[in-house]
C-alpha cells in the first residue's frame, strides 16, 4: 500500500481512511464476503456496510431522511461476544453484495455534499473509526480458510531476516508516566488531526518505581523455547514438515526467527511465567516508551517528530512483521526498541477509566460498555495501525483469550 504523508493525513481524514479502509476491501475474493472466519466476529459482509452506516448514524441526526433505515441498523454495531455467546446466522439473512454495495455509494454520496458542514471533531471520530476497522479487518482476512490471493504491489516485500537479536534487560529509573491527556480548557473546536477518544480523558499523572524491561519484543524464536517445552503454538504458527512456518496473509514462509510473537494476553502471561518475569503495565510501557531522565515526557518514543517508516513498522507500510532490531531511530530515550509499531503490545492492566471519564455523548457505547473486567490494555500499534493512532494517549484494548489481533509482549522485573 502507498504511504501517505502526515499532511496528506491532516489534510483530508475522511479521503484518507476510505482509501485504506477500501484498499483492504478489495483483497476479499467475491465468494467470500459471507464468510466469517474469526467466530467472535460478524461476516465480512457486515465491515462493508458497517462504515456507511456508521457515519450515517452519527453525521445526519436524522436529516436529510435515511435511504434504507434497515441497513442503517443492521450495520450499526460490531460485537464482542463472550465465548460462550457466539453469533449463529447465517449467509442468507444478510443483503446481497450488490445491495450493500449500492447502499454504500449512496450514502457516500449524500455525506460528502454535507461535509463542508460538518463538525470536524464528528469527521475525525468517523475516519478513526474506519481506520481501525482497516487493521480489523486485515486480520479477519488473515485468518480465511485459505491465503488472500493479492498483487505483490499493494506492499513491501517481506523485510530481510537476520539473527535473532541478544536480548537483554533494560533498567528503567523510577519516575512518572502520564496515561491519557488532559482536556482543553478553551472551547474551541477540535481539528482531526488532535482528536482524542472518550477513554484518553483526563490525564493522570502515576508514579512508577525502577523496573527492568526486555529491550526487544518476544521473538518467534524465544517463544519456540517455550512451545518446545509444552506450551501450544501461537495462531500463525503451522508445523510442516518437522518444521515450523508463519502463516502470512497470502501463503507460509519459513518462520523468522526475529520477528515478534503473536499472541493473545493469556499466552502472554503463561510465557512471562514460565520465564519468571511478568507483564508490564500500563503505566510501566509509558515510562519505558516515552519518559526520560528528567521531568519531561516524550511524544512520541523518539521525540516530537511526527511518524515517519524510519521510526517503526506501522501505517501500512508492510502486511507483516519486520525483525525486532529493525528501526533504531524509533527507540526511546532508554533504549527500549519498537514501542510503537511492529505489534501491539499486552500489558497487565485491566481496561478501566481514566478519572473524571466522561463518555461522548454522540457515541456513549465506545469504552464504557468494556470497562467490565474483561478486557487488557494493548499499547503501541501493529504494521497495520494509521500514523494518526499512534499517540501517546491512545488505549486499544482486547479479551485475554483473543489470539487474531497482531499483538505481542514484552517482559518486565523488579
Amino acid at each position: 500500500m502507498r504511504e501517505l504523508g502526515v499532511q496528506e493525513m491532516i489534510g483530508d481524514p475522511v479521503g484518507e481512511a476510505r482509501a485504506r479502509m477500501d484498499a483492504v476491501f478489495d483483497l476479499v475474493p467475491e465468494e467470500q464476503w459471507y464468510a466469517r472466519p474469526v467466530p467472535e466476529r460478524h461476516r465480512l459482509i457486515f465491515y462493508l456496510g458497517h462504515m456507511e452506516a456508521f457515519d450515517w448514524n452519527l453525521l445526519t441526526a436524522g436529516e436529510p431522511p435515511s435511504f434504507h433505515t434497515t441497513l442503517d441498523q443492521l450495520f450499526a454495531f460490531g460485537i464482542d461476544p463472550k465465548p460462550s455467546q457466539l453469533p449463529n446466522d447465517q449467509p442468507e439473512d444478510w443483503p446481497s453484495l450488490t445491495e450493500v454495495r449500492r447502499y454504500v455509494r449512496h450514502v457516500r454520496d449524500q455525506l460528502d455534499e454535507r461535509r463542508p458542514d460538518t463538525s470536524p471533531m464528528l469527521l475525525a471520530v468517523a475516519s478513526e473509526h474506519r481506520l481501525m476497522h482497516a487493521e480489523t479487518f486485515a486480520y479477519l482476512l488473515h485468518n480465511l480458510d485459505q491465503p488472500v490471493r493479492r498483487s505483490v504491489s499493494t506492499a513491501q516485500p517481506f523485510a530481510k531476516s537476520s539473527p535473532p537479536p541478544r536480548h537483554r534487560m533494560v533498567t528503567i529509573p523510577a519516575g512518572k508516566a502520564t496515561l491519557g491527556v488532559y482536556r482543553r480548557k478553551d472551547p474551541v473546536p477540535i481539528p482531526s488531526n488532535g482528536f482524542h477518544w472518550d477513554n484518553e480523558f483526563e490525564a493522570e499523572e502515576v508514579a512508577v518505581p525502577a523496573f527492568e524491561i526486555s529491550r526487544y519484543k518476544v521473538t518467534n524464536v524465544q517463544y519456540r523455547r517455550f512451545v518446545e517445552d509444552g506450551a501450544s503454538p501461537p495462531r500463525y504458527w503451522r508445523r510442516r514438515h518437522g518444521a515450523w512456518w508463519w502463516r502470512t496473509l497470502t501463503g507460509h514462509i519459513p518462520l523468522p526467527m526475529d520477528w515478534p510473537v503473536f499472541v493473545s494476553y493469556n499466552e502472554a502471561v503463561a510465557y512471562a511465567h514460565w520465564s519468571g518475569q511478568s507483564l508490564p503495565t500500563e503505566a510501566q510501557y509509558h515510562r519505558a516508551a516515552y519518559g526520560t531522565l528528567g521531568d519531561d515526557e516524550r511524544h512520541y518514543p523518539w521525540g516530537k517528530q511526527p511518524p515517519d517508516p524510519a521510526h517503526g513498522n506501522f501505517n501500512f507500510q508492510r502486511w507483516d512483521p519486520v525483525p525486532v532490531t529493525a528501526c533504531p531511530m524509533g527507540d526511546s530515550a532508554f533504549g527500549v526498541a519498537q514501542m510503537l509499531g511492529n505489534g501491539w503490545e499486552w500489558t497487565s492492566t485491566v481496561f478501566a477509566p481514566l478519572r473524571r471519564f466522561m463518555p461522548f455523548e454522540f457515541y456513549p457505547g465506545y469504552s464504557a460498555p468494556f470497562f467490565d473486567g474483561q478486557h487488557h490494555v494493548v499499547k503501541g500499534g501493529s504494521p497495520l495501525t494509521a500514523a494518526r493512532l499512534l499517540r501517546r494517549s491512545f488505549r486499544n484494548w482486547y479479551r485475554p483469550n483473543y489470539s487474531y489481533v497482531y499483538a505481542g509482549f514484552r517482559c518486565v522485573s523488579s
